[in-house]
């Protein structure tokens, strides 16, 4: 009886322990295969991850990296560009006065969202605009002597600077690889480059010498070169370094002229290159006014070149300075590459992204010494001047009552559609003052009302901050 027990109870312990490892191996392989699932879920994430690590996003940036000097300018645009939206606004209207709540639908250009108030905005630059109030109680806001004054200055030196503009226009005519581009394109930087308000409607009609407008079968307007014109087929870096005027002679081709670099005291903490740089200053390229229809993309070729259409753009930029977004609508037509931004990141020597704002800008780093531009033209000079009006002294002041508003009365009372239908030159004002900016520039340094408001509060400010 006893050897059959121990005989059973063996077989019954070695059964439990069969079991017990079979559930173990089970749960070996719930673990396997658990880990093989966490692996291959880590590697595809990865996978998806990698790319957005390894470019070069200006989010990406530590702040060592960033310039703080040209943060500043930036900053010091990103308010003028609200008080000449107001001023361009106000021109277009008759006797260049509007009803303070028609501004509210141009509070997107303004960069004034709700709760801050335009009459604050206003107020803040006494020496450019003024209110008042009629006897029905309505506001209006219209500008000063000194701020018509600067509107007349401006439209001279436009004038006088028709010659440059036109040049300018005609060469990136010139640099596309169709020889047209999209005007509404163009349009994007008539500020940038000194082109009239009218530039669409009037301007571009002035010089059929060197180009005209073709419309297409769908309706869109394209500004087409008329001639070529080799004189300007050579770019400011050859005229700047080869003390050549003009290209007459000799036919646009390969480049041997390395880039002029300037970079920050602290760049070689922050930036790892390596000898990259003088490999890529070293190495030969096409010129932007040459054929560029057969370069590969991605090639060094293709890369260098599109470095040296950029660096021509922003020679031709009053500031010396672009919005982005406006550069990457030229990619096809100038013959760049879709990721823009790694390239314009990646030869820092060369340019600056400043991610300031609700739109990234990019600067020409040789064309600054500091927060100022070595050479002024005659129109930034005049955005300096009109910068300087910007400012109050004092505390706020009463609204005058007018009688004689009589007019201003009956075009109070016209529906808010009706007063801008139809009108195009505004539709590009607008779209001229979208870029700017995030809420922030004279806000975001608003003293007490018995402080004077000046530039010098914006830069101590950000400095504060940085």
């Amino acid at each position: 009886m006893a050897i059959p027990f121990i005989i059973n109870k063996v077989l019954l312990n070695k059964s439990v322990h069969i079991q017990r490892l079979l559930s173990n191996h089970h749960h070996m392989l719930d673990l396997l295969s658990m880990r093989r699932m966490w692996y291959q879920q880590t590697m595809f994430g990865w996978f998806q991850i990698k790319p957005m690590t390894s470019s070069r996003r200006v989010q990406d940036r530590s702040k060592n990296k960033r310039i703080h000097y040209l943060e500043i300018v930036k900053e010091k645009w990103k308010i003028l560009s609200k008080v000449l939206f107001l001023m361009e606004l106000l021109k277009k209207e008759t006797e260049m006065v509007i009803p303070l709540r028609s501004l509210d639908k141009y509070r997107k250009q303004l960069n004034l969202p709700k709760p801050h108030k335009i009459t604050d905005f206003i107020r803040k630059c006494p020496k450019l605009f003024e209110l008042y109030k009629d006897q029905r109680g309505t506001l209006w806001c219209g500008m000063t002597k000194e701020a018509e004054d600067l509107l007349e200055e401006e439209e001279r030196l436009i004038e006088e600077q028709s010659t440059k503009a036109v040049e300018y226009v005609t060469r990136i005519l010139m640099m596309s690889v169709d020889k047209r581009i999209q005007l509404d394109k163009i349009a994007h930087f008539r500020r940038d480059f000194g082109l009239p308000i009218e530039f669409r409607t009037k301007w571009v009609n002035q010089y059929p010498q060197h180009f005209r407008v073709e419309k297409s079968k769908d309706g869109v307007e394209f500004l087409e070169l008329v001639n070529w014109n080799p004189a300007w087929a050579i770019t400011e870096l050859e005229k700047r370094t080869l003390g050549l005027n003009d290209g007459i002679g000799r036919e646009p081709g390969i480049i041997s002229l390395p880039f002029p670099l300037k970079f920050p005291p602290n760049y070689k903490k922050v930036y790892r290159h390596g000898g990259k740089i003088e490999h890529f200053q070293k190495r030969s390229y096409l010129s932007p006014y040459a054929a560029a229809r057969e370069l590969k993309a991605g090639s060094l070729e293709f890369d260098k070149r599109a470095v040296a259409v950029m660096h021509e753009l922003l020679s031709f930029a009053i500031e010396k300075r672009l919005v982005t977004d406006h550069l990457t609508h030229f990619r096809r037509e100038l013959v760049m590459p879709q990721k823009l931004m790694r390239l314009l990141l990646k030869h820092f020597g060369i340019f600056y992204v400043s991610e300031r704002g609700k739109r990234f800008s990019v600067f020409l780093t040789e064309a600054y010494e500091g927060s100022e531009l070595i050479e002024k033209c005659p129109l930034l000079l005049w955005k300096e001047k009109v910068l300087s009006f910007i400012g109050y002294r004092g505390k706020k002041k009463e609204v005058p009552i007018f009688s004689d508003l009589s007019d201003m009365e009956e075009r109070d009372m016209i529906e808010e559609k009706d007063i801008i239908e139809g009108d195009t030159e505004m539709e590009d004002t607008c779209a001229d003052f979208e870029e700017e900016e995030i809420m922030g520039g004279l806000d975001a340094v608003s003293p007490t009302n018995d402080d004077e408001l000046e530039i010098s509060h914006v830069c101590n400010s950000y400095k504060g901050t940085s």
